[in-house]
């Protein structure tokens, strides 16, 4: 497992953006396939957002294609989540994740199958 820290939540006004960071410990981060997750009080867990070992691949779910954009460093051993016209339906925790895939290219949807979670960061976008 690596041990992850997030950065970067906050308070923004709706059509504003935040960037978020996760800062990854750990030699072996090139290794893992990462991921954002948000959540709201008495719901589930959501998917947001997953990006390959290698960074090549990334996948968003309708709600936030063509306003989030998630990519990584892997000698700076660090993943991004640079999130443009914010609406208040994005205020939520969002929690970073990484976990093990077989092949570079793969990327992980399910928040069952990563290992590695951060702590959170608050996102509040006011409309």
């Amino acid at each position: 497992q690596v041990q992850l820290v997030e950065s970067g939540g906050g308070l923004v006004q709706a059509g504003g953006s935040l960037r978020l960071s996760c800062a990854a410990s750990g030699r072996t981060f090139s290794m893992y396939a990462a991921g954002w997750f948000r959540q709201t009080p008495g719901k589930e867990r959501e998917f947001v957002t997953a990006i390959s070992r290698s960074g090549r691949i990334t996948y968003y779910p309708d709600s936030v294609k063509g306003r989030f954009t998630i990519s990584r460093d892997n000698a700076k051993n660090t993943v991004l989540l640079q999130m443009n016209s914010l609406k208040p339906e994005d205020t939520a925790v969002y929690y970073c994740a990484a976990g093990r895939t077989l092949y570079s290219g793969d990327y992980i949807i399910k928040a069952d199958q990563y290992d590695s979670w951060g702590q959170g960061t608050q996102v509040t976008v006011s409309s």
